[in-house]
């Protein structure tokens, strides 16, 4: 069953994986000590939302390009279109929580125009979030508050709860991913550092002729990142996005090369990653308030 690939569109079909009723079609919570393994070897691909609480190491997930090795109270978030592979011992048994819902659950509702907020439904498995205590419990007694609801018959006031609760849940989580990159300060300085180490030889390495103006994915990838996990850290840390240090960047660099007047604009420009001069000049004129000329001129 190695690299097989299952495709899971309902939450239906994953209950039915891990040996449990459906009793909502759009939504399932589950106590995962109570349920089958995932089979072994296996790599799924989801179409709906999963956020899973390991309460113990529990084996090894991976998704993106990195494995890892879940300790206690850690909350993983999987997000439609991603996929996530399952290694673990052939003795092991599920624990934790877990709670899946579809897209379709949200639509027309107020968490549904919030759902693209929620960036770490793209952070790969090695960003995951880990939780204290207190904060365990927390996500556990909202995980329990849904598992009551979905039990109860269906009425005109169950999508709106239901909804409720996970917005206040992912909302518990914002606020505990903030502590998180505060509470690792260490490793995010290291980051940033790394960061513009990477951004700086990215324009004096001349990776621009190879490859043009530089992108926070590129950036991601040379840290090992995904690029929301990425993206978030630097705003968290610095205030800025990650694109704002580049385009900063690009601009220091731009003002220092119009000085070589051996060069014309356009070369500049080419040498830049810019694929159209015209593009450079409008770039720099609305970050600078000159055109790469007046600029030039200002030095004579």
């Amino acid at each position: 069953m190695e690299n097989n690939i299952i495709k899971l569109e309902k939450v239906s079909e994953y209950n039915a994986i891990k040996g449990i009723d459906t009793q909502h079609p759009l939504i399932s919570v589950y106590d995962n000590s109570k349920t089958k393994a995932l089979p072994n070897h296996c790599r799924f691909h989801f179409g709906f939302y999963a956020i899973f609480l390991k309460e113990v190491r529990c084996g090894e997930l991976k998704y993106g390009r990195n494995s890892y090795d879940y300790d206690e109270g850690t909350l993983v978030f999987v997000g439609p279109g991603q996929i996530l592979e399952v290694n673990h011992d052939e003795s092991y048994q599920p624990t934790g929580w877990a709670l899946l819902f579809h897209p379709d659950l949200v639509k027309g509702t107020a968490l549904g125009k919030l759902m693209s907020q929620y960036s770490f439904f793209s952070y790969e498995s090695h960003e995951a979030l880990h939780l204290s205590l207190k904060e365990q419990q927390i996500i556990k007694d909202l995980f329990s508050k849904l598992e009551y609801e979905i039990s109860q018959a269906i009425d005109k006031h169950s999508k709106r709860i239901i909804t409720n609760n996970i917005e206040l849940l992912l909302n518990y989580c914002v606020r505990f991913y903030d502590r998180q990159f505060i509470t690792r300060e260490n490793i995010n300085t290291d980051v940033l550092s790394k960061f513009e180490h990477f951004l700086h030889d990215y324009f004096y390495a001349e990776t621009t002729t190879e490859l043009g103006l530089p992108s926070v994915g590129y950036f991601a990838n040379c840290l090992n990142l995904s690029p929301k996990y990425f993206g978030d850290l630097i705003k968290k840390e610095t205030g800025k996005t990650a694109q704002e240090h580049i385009h900063l960047k690009l601009v220091d660099v731009a003002k220092e090369r119009i000085f070589d007047t051996e060069k014309s604009v356009s070369q500049i420009a080419f040498e830049l990653g810019f694929k159209y001069p015209q593009h450079f000049n409008r770039m720099f004129k609305k970050s600078t308030g000159y055109t790469p000329n007046e600029y030039r001129m200002l030095s004579n």
